[in-house]
């Protein structure tokens, strides 16, 4: 196995998330203002399988495509060579096209894909899809900004 490009200790200095939130285990592949290819691997202790669906768990769509958007994030931080500081958060501006075409469980390994389409006047425009053993869980296109805080 070659080692990641990003493993879980650089991953926790490019992204603000922590646990429960944070659903990106590892980066593969990079290509600076190009794109990115990561890792979840999901288990039964996620916390939102407690109650999505306990007679048969599912992970949410919803966290399958905030996943997704976290490892756009990472795909520009480290474009940029940028760490975020506590003064800098991603913000969603638009998810368009949004489609949900496997159950993912645990057990299942996310295989997050992000592509930079655009970038233009701050907001970021990604490509994106998810895929467990080659299939398509979800696919969508992201639009994200950065933002300084006080």
């Amino acid at each position: 196995m070659t080692a990641p490009v990003l493993d879980i200790h650089k991953i926790l200095k490019k992204l603000p998330h922590r646990y429960p939130f944070l659903l990106v285990d590892r980066v593969t592949q990079f290509e600076r203002n190009v794109r990115i290819v990561a890792l979840k691997n999901v288990t039964i202790n996620e916390p939102f399988f407690m109650g999505h669906f306990p007679h048969r768990p599912v992970m949410p769509g919803v966290m399958i495509l905030e996943a997704l958007a976290q490892t756009a994030a990472l795909l520009s931080f480290e474009s940029m060579d940028q760490e975020p500081g506590n003064d800098t958060v991603v913000y969603f501006v638009g998810i368009d096209g949004a489609r949900f075409k496997r159950v993912v469980e645990p057990g299942d390994q996310l295989v997050l894909e992000a592509t930079l389409e655009r970038a233009k006047s701050g907001i970021y425009k990604y490509k994106v899809r998810a895929t467990v053993d080659g299939e398509t869980a979800a696919e969508a296109e992201l639009m994200c900004t950065m933002r300084k805080i006080a």
